[in-house]
């Protein structure tokens, strides 16, 4: 079975010491963006829910919102919290 979403990480030796410094700063854009499209994901993840439990199925729009918020959630996350210094773009794709 595939997962649809995979977290693959690598240690770095050495991170940049400013975007380090002002991470805080820079993650808050992603942090309002993110509220936003959260509460969209909480609204189609329960109407997935009725959609399951009337057809057994979880609609595929539904599923890629989701999902595609959990990465851009995920991806957001590894950086504000030093795993990687990789600046996380503004996609759910």
């Amino acid at each position: 079975m595939e997962y649809p979403i995979t977290v693959s990480l690598s240690y770095q030796d050495k991170l940049s010491r400013l975007t380090t410094f002002f991470r805080g700063l820079m993650v808050i854009p992603h942090l309002i963006a993110l509220w936003a499209i959260g509460i969209g994901a909480s609204t189609v993840a329960f109407i997935a829910w009725w959609a399951i439990l009337f057809t057994g199925r979880y609609p595929r729009w539904a599923f890629d919102f989701v999902a595609g918020y959990v990465r851009w959630y995920t991806r957001v996350s590894g950086y504000y919290l030093l795993i990687t210094d990789k600046y996380p773009p503004f996609s759910i794709e």
